[in-house]
């Protein structure tokens, strides 16, 4: 990688993210992903590439003959994860999810994703693309995705993540193809640099402020090590990793900026979020609780970026600041021993992997490059709460 310029230093310190040396990200994408995605049109080989990789789904597998030559060659190189990778902070990052996998559900499904759509652009592109305009499939796999994360050999022989993170990485580079053949997409570069390392925020950053807000007690080592798996999963998915905010403060300093810089109303943004919570409404037994899916995300989210997306109001509104004093009441119980925190995280599972189960109706959620776009144990009890940092002032 060449020295960078004086306009777009990498970030190395305080006011590091300059519109500058954002505006620069912009223009990057996904160097390895995109050639390999270009050869693979080129040469007409999506569909026998998507066909062989249906059946690769586990690291260590051999891959099946006949790939074509551009994509054994990206398989090959992508199949194992960074070696700088600190894989004490990977197991603290596993023992997180499984003591919090409830309430970061909650935070992927009502902050995160309703956060994406409050970007214009963002919500814009999800919309451009047939395989993402269903909700359910979004979040299944989304949901799927981070399981398979944080699952205890994710990153060994037999895991199911770094073979979906590298069809993942095809599927943005397949779709940036597309926009920018079609002249669909008013800049240079679509899921560029920026957006990718946005992504990352919506579901590191934004994530613990949603359990923050939710009343989870969370520790100081807990936070950082969760940020610091995302971190990974960004260099796995083609984040330039000079680029990946360092540390907390730093990704709350990006995330920050990234939304200052392009969060606002959409149309886009306001369908695809009446599809969440439609989605959602169906998936709660009856009608009676339906209320409390806006009101969820209009708590976890504000106000102001609720009423850009148009999430409904209600009296379940006032009832759902209730929910911190209910998971307060919820954790009490967890610190009664070890069997309490070891039932509570075995509940915690079931209940998260009916939810996923719901949503993925029991299938493998399989990443296929589109060829054409269309309109578990206890956890020691905490004896220091994670916060986050107040507000930061930007020029």
């Amino acid at each position: 990688m060449s020295e960078p310029t004086a306009q777009t230093d990498p970030p190395a310190a305080t006011g590091r993210y300059t519109d500058a040396y954002l505006d620069s990200l912009r223009l990057k994408g996904d160097e390895l992903a995109d050639a390999t995605v270009e050869a693979l049109f080129t040469g007409g080989q999506v569909p026998r590439f998507n066909t062989l990789m249906r059946w690769v789904t586990t690291s260590g597998q051999d891959l099946p003959t006949g790939l074509p030559d551009a994509a054994r060659d990206y398989l090959q190189a992508t199949a194992t994860p960074p070696d700088w990778v600190d894989w004490t902070m990977m197991e603290q990052a596993r023992q997180f999810f499984i003591d919090n996998d409830v309430h970061i559900s909650t935070a992927l499904s009502f902050a995160s994703m309703p956060a994406c759509y409050v970007v214009p652009h963002v919500a814009r592109l999800l919309s451009a693309t047939h395989s993402l305009a269903y909700p359910a499939r979004r979040m299944a796999e989304t949901g799927q995705f981070t399981v398979y994360l944080m699952q205890p050999d994710a990153f060994e022989a037999g895991g199911r993540f770094l073979p979906a993170a590298q069809k993942v990485r095809l599927l943005h580079a397949t779709i940036r193809r597309h926009l920018r053949q079609e002249d669909r997409w008013p800049e240079p570069v679509a899921i560029c640099q920026e957006d990718m390392l946005g992504g990352l925020m919506m579901f590191s950053i934004q994530v613990l402020d949603a359990l923050h807000r939710l009343g989870v007690h969370i520790t100081p080592g807990g936070a950082d090590a969760y940020y610091y798996a995302w971190t990974v999963v960004g260099a796995v998915l083609g984040c330039d990793p000079a680029d990946i905010p360092p540390d907390l403060q730093a990704a709350r300093e990006f995330s920050d900026r990234y939304m200052m810089r392009h969060m606002g109303p959409s149309p886009e943004g306001v369908h695809l979020t009446r599809q969440l919570i439609d989605m959602y409404e169906q998936v709660v037994p009856g009608t009676l609780l339906d209320p409390l899916v806006p009101a969820l995300i209009r708590f976890l989210i504000g106000d102001t970026a609720a009423d850009w997306l148009e999430v409904p109001r209600s009296g379940f509104d006032t009832l759902v600041k209730a929910g911190p004093a209910l998971l307060s009441v919820i954790e009490s119980f967890e610190d009664r021993g070890p069997w309490a925190s070891q039932l509570s995280d075995r509940l915690g599972r079931l209940v998260t992997r009916l939810e996923l189960s719901s949503l993925t109706r029991g299938r493998v959620m399989h990443y296929a490059i589109p060829e054409e776009l269309k309109p578990a144990r206890g956890i020691p009890t905490p004896t220091s709460r994670w916060t986050p940092p107040p507000p930061i002032d930007h020029p």
